[in-house]
């Protein structure tokens, strides 16, 4: 059964309903720095489910026990895995060779999102606007660093390669600042990116179903959109839907994220994230596979602003997982 939402802006996503209850295992926790997140995504996801009336069983899941894959009668594996191990492509894997059901993007997709440099090269091949960007790895010489760091002067975003939810991210406004966060990124990461600082307004586009939900303003109290700005309930972050964006900007941003989420494979859901420039020109900064579920989220404030309640989201994803 499909349930047919019409949103404000008369865009239309068909969002399929299970028909029965299903037994449904909801993966969270997880051995990455977004764990705790993980859990909060999961323990939500899980209540709506069981709200929908689904038979739910919580399995926080590690590498080194993923005997929740094996108990048997399961229909749907909901991952609600945030990070490494969860939206890096290995529960998929594992999935996969069980021959279940899972939400989301398949290992492949869910591999290069995670990977902002694999993704980033294909967004730009794919004719995407996303701003410059290199990578350093522990092994290159100082010397050739260097001259990689004079294409891309401060102030420059630095970032772990494979990281979500803004941890360890910094903007360097000089040399100084720059140097000494690169060199703590490749301590604990081993490569990190360097990213042309863009100012502007931040924005994100949910995707459900392949179908675009209403474009959300990120209005952050401090210098960007952080770990504390988004999770923190004391961090006075702001949730824009009357942004006052004009309608090309709208569609424009709406249909590169779409474009996004096509061309890196995914499937379900995923979050693009945009800065709109000084020039009015939406930039990628990143795609989420797996967005988070929590009370802070923007999948879920997108969904709602375009008539979708929680409980009809959780479902509707179990669902399409179901159907494949």
């Amino acid at each position: 059964m499909d349930e047919t939402v019409a949103a404000k802006d008369g865009s239309v996503i068909d969002l399929p309903q299970t028909a029965r209850a299903l037994d449904i295992t909801v993966l969270m926790g997880g051995p990455s720095s977004e764990r705790e997140i993980s859990l909060l995504s999961g323990a939500a996801v899980a209540e709506a489910l069981e709200t929908a009336g689904h038979q739910v069983t919580r399995a926080d899941i590690s590498p080194q026990d993923v005997t929740a894959l094996d108990r048997e009668g399961m229909d749907v594996v909901f991952i609600a895995l945030h990070g490494d191990f969860g939206e890096s492509g290995e529960v998929q894997m594992l999935c996969e060779r069980r021959g279940l059901r899972y939400t989301g993007s398949d290992e492949r997709a869910s591999r290069l999102g995670m990977d902002k440099a694999a993704a980033k090269q294909i967004l730009k091949r794919g004719g995407l606007t996303t701003p410059d960007w290199m990578i350093v790895e522990e092994f290159h010489s100082a010397d050739q660093v260097a001259r990689w760091l004079e294409e891309l002067p401060p102030p420059v975003v630095l970032k772990p390669v494979d990281g979500g939810s803004s941890v360890d991210i910094t903007i360097a406004a000089d040399p100084r600042q720059r140097d000494a966060v690169l060199e703590g990124l490749l301590d604990k990461y081993s490569r990190a990116m360097l990213e042309r600082y863009l100012p502007g307004r931040e924005f994100t586009v949910g995707i459900i179903s392949n179908v675009a939900l209403p474009v959300v303003e990120i209005v952050p109290d401090g210098e960007f959109y952080d770990y504390r700005a988004k999770y923190d309930d004391d961090a006075g972050t702001e949730y824009v839907l009357d942004h006052g964006l004009d309608e090309q900007t709208v569609r424009r941003m709406r249909g590169d994220a779409i474009k996004a989420h096509r061309i890196l494979g995914c499937r379900d859901l995923s979050r693009v994230d945009f800065i709109l420039d000084q020039d009015g020109v939406p930039n990628i900064l990143e795609i989420n596979t797996i967005p988070g579920f929590t009370s802070h989220s923007l999948i879920p404030k997108a969904a709602a602003a375009a008539g979708i309640s929680f409980e009809k989201l959780v479902d509707g994803i179990a669902a399409m997982a179901m159907n494949r």
